[in-house]
C-alpha cells in the first residue's frame, strides 16, 4: 500500500496582515510624534537661549554706555564746526512703530568702542540707540535695536541710519526717565528748558522679545540704571 502525504503550507490571512499593518502604523506614528515633539522642544529651547543671551548682552551694553554718559560743563566747549555737527545734549524720545514702543536714545559718553588698537582713549563719542522694523521675504520679523557709536571728530550719519544691530526679534523697546525727585518722564531732552543741562537720575529699560510659540506672552528683560554723572536741580554733579 502506498501512503500519500499532503504538504500543508501555512501562511497569514488577510485579516492578520491588516491587523499587523495597523499595529506597525500606530507604532511608527507614535515614534514620529515623539521625534518631532523632541526636535520642536530642542529648537524652542535653543531659541530661548539665544533670546536670553541677546537680552542680557543688550542690557549690559546699554548700562555701560549710560554709566559713562555726561553733559558738557559750563566751561567746556567744542569747536564751532564740531558743535554744529555733533549735538551734546542727552535726548530720549518716546517713539512708536505700528503702535509698539520703539523709543530712541542719544547721549555723549566716554564708552567709545574703538576698533583701532593704537587709539584706546579717543575721548567723547555720541552713542545713539534707535529701533527699526525688520522684514524678511515680505514678512514682519519684529523690531531690531541698533547702536551707533560716533567719535566726536566724525560726522554723524542721517537719523535712523548706520550702526550695528544690538538685538533683534523685539516686540517693543520702552525707556522711562526719572529725575532726582523720582518723578517719571517718557522723554528727556537736556537742551530743553525743563531739563536744561541735566541728566536723568535713572533710566529704566524694558526690552520685550517675541515668543513665536506664544505671541501674547513675550520674553521680558528689564533693568534700571542710575547715572553717576547726574546733575541735581542746582546744576551740580551728584552721585547716586
Amino acid at each position: 500500500m502506498v501512503k500519500s502525504h499532503t504538504l500543508r503550507i501555512s501562511g497569514f490571512t488577510l485579516l492578520e496582515i491588516l491587523v499587523a499593518m495597523f499595529i506597525v502604523g500606530v507604532v511608527l506614528s507614535t515614534i514620529f510624534t515623539i521625534f518631532t515633539s523632541t526636535i520642536k522642544n530642542i529648537s524652542h529651547a535653543e531659541s530661548q537661549a539665544g533670546i536670553y543671551q541677546m537680552g542680557r548682552v543688550a542690557l549690559l551694553r546699554i548700562q555701560e554706555d549710560l554709566e559713562c554718559c555726561r553733559v558738557l560743563e559750563d566751561d567746556e566747549s567744542l569747536p564751532d564746526e564740531k558743535a554744529d555737527s555733533m549735538p551734546m545734549n542727552f535726548s530720549g524720545s518716546n517713539e512708536t512703530i505700528d503702535d509698539k514702543d520703539a523709543d530712541t536714545l542719544s547721549f555723549m559718553s566716554t564708552k567709545h568702542l574703538s576698533m583701532d588698537d593704537e587709539n584706546k582713549n579717543p575721548g567723547l563719542a555720541r552713542i545713539i540707540y534707535y529701533v527699526k522694523e525688520v522684514q524678511e521675504n515680505d514678512q514682519e520679523q519684529g523690531l531690531a535695536l541698533y547702536r551707533v557709536d560716533i567719535p566726536e571728530r566724525e560726522q554723524p550719519p542721517e537719523e535712523g541710519t548706520g550702526g550695528l544691530i544690538l538685538c533683534e526679534g523685539l516686540q517693543s523697546v520702552n525707556l522711562v526717565y526719572y529725575d532726582s525727585d523720582g518723578d517719571e518722564y517718557e522723554a528727556w531732552d537736556s537742551s530743553e528748558e525743563e531739563f536744561e543741562g541735566k541728566l536723568p537720575s535713572m533710566v529704566s529699560i524694558q526690552l520685550n522679545f517675541i515668543d513665536k510659540s506664544n505671541p501674547e506672552a513675550p520674553f521680558k528683560f528689564g533693568t534700571s540704571i542710575a547715572l553717576p554723572m547726574t546733575r541735581d536741580e542746582y546744576g551740580e554733579a551728584s552721585h547716586n
